[in-house]
């Protein structure tokens, strides 16, 4: 059975990058090297593809159904005054992020709360000088977005195998470093992060079951290294999201975003 390394030793070994042509050493958890400034902005680009379609409106969106706006290339998650809702909220993060790296958020960024109560009172300030300004920031931070999203895929392996019970953390951190061999894999650990979260939070979950990065490689069938196991770790990730649909409470209506979902974790299997 594989050790399982402690997570502060995985930290300083978390994935970056992988390269083509630049494998990782033998009994490294992951890929040691770093992403170059064209993959950085490659994985920007698809992430943000994913979320709105690469759009500037994109940047600041609050979907049919869901009780918050969602903004920035990786729709991070902004709760109103008022709603604690199951999934991790994520825009404060990046707006401490962004300041401490030097970034200058406009005003209505830096608010604790998202200053609309409401998806119509959204809508209607959705061409405000307010608003406008936010995606015009949120267009010309890219690169800072892209960080924090990679950054946070760089916590998540401590964290899953802290969470996970002793007995499936080899093969969390097997399969991780699977996927993480090829560049589609090094995309997709980078993205589902931001997608749908590590899978530790206690609350994001529907009947006891989460949809996070931890139970998409728990869920994998045993597969090779390299570009079979991107491709397998998209149809565990379609497999989580899947179970999740069905689990979900009947109002939310969650069989809409099926064919979306389903259609971004497929490209965690084409050449990247």
């Amino acid at each position: 059975m594989m050790k399982t390394l402690r997570p502060a030793i995985l930290l300083a070994a978390l994935l970056t990058a992988c390269a083509p042509g630049n494998p990782p050493a033998p009994g490294n958890t992951a890929p040691s090297t770093n992403l170059t400034a064209a993959q950085k902005a490659a994985i920007g680009k698809k992430i943000w593809q994913n979320e709105s379609g690469g759009t500037i409106d994109g940047l600041t969106a609050w979907n049919v159904g869901e009780e918050f706006p969602s903004l920035g290339i990786g729709h991070f998650i902004w709760y109103p005054a008022g709603f604690n809702g199951r999934f991790k909220e994520s825009w404060p993060e990046f707006i401490s992020f962004a300041e401490r790296n030097g970034a200058n958020p406009p005003v209505i960024a830096k608010r604790s709360d998202a200053p609309w109560n409401s998806r119509n009172e959204f809508q209607r300030q959705f061409n405000s000088p307010e608003m406008s300004g936010l995606r015009k920031w949120l267009a010309s931070t890219v690169g800072l977005q892209t960080d924090f999203i990679i950054a946070r895929s760089r916590a998540a392996l401590p964290k899953m195998l802290d969470a996970a019970p002793a007995s499936e953390r080899a093969k969390i951190q097997e399969n991780y470093r699977k996927v993480s061999i090829s560049p589609q894999g090094t995309y997709a650990l980078i993205d589902y992060v931001n997608f749908k979260g590590d899978g530790t939070s206690p609350t994001e979950k529907y009947k006891g079951q989460g949809w996070g990065l931890l139970q998409v490689l728990g869920g994998m069938h045993n597969i090779p290294a390299g570009s079979a196991a991107a491709t397998e770790f998209a149809a565990s990730a379609k497999r989580a999201l899947s179970r999740r649909i069905t689990n979900s409470p009947p109002e939310r209506g969650e069989t809409r975003w099926r064919e979306g979902w389903h259609n971004r974790c497929d490209t965690y299997s084409r050449p990247f």
